[in-house]
């Protein structure tokens, strides 16, 4: 996302409405997390495709995977795609609660503390419900 992508995503500035983000803030934010969605979205379908084709290739060969050359590899390949694919899905999901909280009005302020989350963390991660700070304790296990 580039810069001027960001300063048309920033929370709660002087133009602001009661919301937190003005009519322009909101319709930039809905534009970033439709083009996140369908970005997602592609990626879901693609893991899903992999991981159907490494189903189908461990079907049609042996079933032992304990005595098959190959069985622990399919077997780490199908966990690995699976992980991806459930992280992706869970990535969409992200998407859409960010997507409600621009039509609620609480998109750009963080969910933990209340301050707004800031246009960089919004640019790099638009699904973004923390602020830096928060996020950070929740990654270390204080918050």
């Amino acid at each position: 996302m580039s810069d001027s992508a960001a300063d048309r995503i920033r929370p709660a500035g002087p133009a602001s409405t009661a919301t937190g983000l003005s009519p322009t803030e909101q319709a930039a934010a809905r534009s970033v997390l439709a083009g996140e969605r369908e970005r997602t979205q592609a990626r879901i379908a693609a893991l899903q495709r992999d991981f159907d084709g490494i189903v189908l290739s461990s079907a049609s060969g042996s079933a032992d995977d304990e005595h098959d050359p190959e069985g622990s590899s399919t077997a780490f390949d199908r966990q690995h795609v699976a992980a991806l694919l459930s992280q992706a899905r869970d990535q969409l999901a992200e998407i859409s609660r960010a997507a409600e909280r621009v039509a609620d009005g609480s998109y750009g302020t963080c969910e933990r503390c209340g301050l707004p989350i800031g246009a960089e963390r919004l640019a790099a991660r638009p699904a973004a419900a923390t602020c830096v700070r928060c996020a950070a304790g929740q990654a270390a296990g204080r918050v």
